[in-house]
C-alpha cells in the first residue's frame, strides 16, 4: 500500500481514472481536466506526479500511452482513509463515527455498515 500523501485534486483525478481506465491523456483532459478548469499541461504534470508517487501506471497502447491505477481504487482509498484517521484524527474513529451518524446514508450504505458491525462482532467472539 502506498504511503505517499495525496492532495484533494490528486485524489479526485485518481478517482476519475479509476472509473475510466484505461484512459489517454486526451481523454483525461476532456473528461476531468477541462471540466475542472485545468490546462493539458497541468493534467499531464499531475499524471506524472501520481505515477512517481506509485498511484498510477502508464502503458503503451499502439502510438499512445494510457493511464490506469496501480491498485484497485477501493484498495487505494482504504489506504488514504487509514492515513487520514492516523494522521488527522490521531487514530481515533470517534469523529468519523460522529460524521456517519449525521450523514444522509443510502439504504445500501446502511446495509454495508450493518454487515461491517456484524463482521466485527463475530471477530470478537
Amino acid at each position: 500500500m502506498n504511503d505517499v500523501k495525496l492532495g484533494e485534486q490528486e485524489s479526485a483525478l485518481l478517482a476519475w481514472i479509476a472509473a475510466n481506465a484505461p484512459a489517454t491523456v486526451a481523454q483525461v483532459v476532456a473528461g476531468w481536466g477541462e471540466p475542472n478548469g485545468l490546462a493539458r499541461t497541468t493534467v499531464t504534470t499531475m499524471l506524472d506526479r501520481l505515477r512517481a508517487k506509485g498511484y498510477l501506471r502508464r502503458d503503451k497502447r499502439g502510438v499512445r500511452f494510457t493511464w490506469s491505477p496501480q491498485e484497485r481504487h477501493e484498495t487505494q482509498m482504504k489506504g488514504v482513509i487509514g492515513r487520514f484517521v492516523e494522521r488527522t484524527l490521531g487514530g481515533s474513529l470517534d469523529p468519523f463515527v460522529a460524521y456517519l451518524g449525521d450523514a444522509k446514508l443510502s439504504d445500501e450504505q446502511k446495509e454495508q455498515l450493518r454487515a461491517l458491525v456484524e463482521r466485527l462482532d463475530g471477530e470478537e467472539r
